[in-house]
């Protein structure tokens, strides 16, 4: 099964958290799945905060990820076409706002789940949660825009 990450184009998927071309990256996949976005990511042992908690900037990376990944979706179905259609859709974080619940385990796969809550052009706003076995541990909103030209190495 194909993430949208799998789309972006070789020049901007070198993303610290979810680009494919990122050797030392998260490597965090985004897919649909029936009416959500779902990401699911185990942290590494290094990924520690305190003994037996998750760090909570990998934490923010992927929601900051999901999130982006969640909008170009969005900005695909809006359109009517199937990721990896062009012209591409890559988006970037304008806005991150991150509740964390609860303390995150480490050990257990976490699983981001998303929703576009509005496509307006350029800028779609997502919210999200983070859970881990089971439990909601991180909540959130992203605000993200379409990757403006300027960013795109030429």
């Amino acid at each position: 099964m194909e993430a949208v990450q799998d789309h972006y184009p070789d020049v901007i998927a070198h993303c610290f958290g979810c680009g494919r071309l990122n050797a030392e990256g998260h490597h965090f996949r985004t897919f649909w799945e029936g009416t959500e976005s779902v990401t699911r990511f185990t942290p590494k042992a290094s990924h520690i905060a305190i003994p037996g908690f998750v760090n909570g900037g990998i934490l923010a990376a992927l929601m900051d990820c999901h999130g982006t990944g969640t909008a170009a979706i969005a900005a695909y179905q809006a359109e009517g076409r199937e990721p990896g259609t062009l012209p591409p859709h890559r988006f970037v974080t304008a806005s991150l706002k991150v509740d964390y619940l609860k303390p995150t385990p480490l050990g257990p796969e976490l699983i981001a789940r998303g929703k576009a809550t509005s496509v307006q052009g350029r800028k779609v706003v997502v919210t999200a949660t983070i859970e881990a076995a089971g439990v909601v541990t991180v909540r959130g909103e992203i605000v993200c825009v379409e990757m403006p030209d300027s960013m795109a190495p030429r």
